[in-house]
């Protein structure tokens, strides 16, 4: 699923961004996968041996891929279905669709929490900045209750109280 910047620009308020952050849900990682699929003399793809490592994080591993001609890159984490939160945002994913695609994009809780954990680890207003984008477009599609729950979880309920009083 999509979520980062990509996601809260398609719930919220553009920004430029030059990246994009994909969620996979695996239960075991074939890194050869990446390696054929995003071949080197196109893409920055890890050593297969690095994407392994990351697969068996507990908490979920992060490589990137890296599109030499444009720049673009993809950050790619891993996650399984151990995680109940994570659970409950595959099933509740939102398909955005366009012309040519349909995306599926991580619902705006998942996207919320996660930009609240991304602005306390880094103080990046832009994060603060794209969940008011969110709430100013979708403030009563949210479930208030499922981002309170993973507030609380996560320790963001300071950085939850500041979102809100803004």
């Amino acid at each position: 699923m999509v979520t980062g910047s990509v996601a809260s620009m398609l719930y919220g308020d553009p920004r430029f961004t030059h990246d994009i952050d994909l969620v996979l849900l695996v239960d075991s990682c074939d890194p050869s996968i990446f390696s054929r699929e995003f071949p080197a003399g196109d893409f920055y793809c890890p050593p297969e041996e690095v994407m392994l490592l990351e697969s068996r994080r507990s908490s979920g591993g992060h490589f990137n891929l890296i599109h030499h001609a444009s720049g673009f890159k993809a950050d790619i984490y891993l996650r399984d279905f151990r995680d109940e939160f994570i659970r409950w945002s595959f099933a509740n994913i939102r398909s955005v669709v366009l012309p040519e695609v349909t995306i599926p994009v991580a619902p705006p809780e998942y996207v919320i929490v996660n930009k609240l954990i991304y602005y306390r680890q880094g103080g990046s207003e832009k994060h603060l900045t794209d969940i008011a984008g969110i709430l100013s477009n979708m403030a009563d599609k949210v479930n208030w209750e499922v981002i309170q729950q993973q507030a609380l979880r996560y320790g963001l309920t300071a950085e939850l109280e500041k979102v809100r009083n803004q």
